[in-house]
């Protein structure tokens, strides 16, 4: 049985939990209601965008990884990449949060 919560619920309360500290979260793409895979695209106070997403540890765990780093000059190529991620697996969440010290409402 598989006991990780919907992830359209997680999804939910990752953003309301940045939006009540003070930041800004939005969805960039819409998955799977219940298991979707959960992207969350971070960008910090110095605009360094940063993904991450639950990758299996050797446990077999699944746990959040910071899968790519961009610094501000190429933004671009970060959003391509989102995008192409998108196109790849319809069924993921695709999160965006920018506040200071994102890393925080990853868990």
């Amino acid at each position: 049985m598989d006991s990780r919560l919907p992830a359209h619920l997680e999804t939910s309360g990752i953003m309301r939990a940045v939006q009540l500290a003070g930041g800004f979260a939005t969805v960039l793409q819409r998955g799977e209601r219940d298991a979707g895979t959960i992207l969350i695209a971070t960008r910090d106070l110095n605009a360094i965008s940063c993904l991450y997403e639950r990758m299996p540890d050797l446990d077999g765990n699944r746990v959040w990884t910071k899968s790519r780093e961009e610094p501000p000059e190429k933004e671009r190529e970060f959003s391509e990449y989102i995008a192409r991620r998108g196109e790849q697996d319809p069924d993921c969440w695709i999160i965006e949060i920018e506040i200071a010290q994102p890393e925080r409402f990853i868990c």
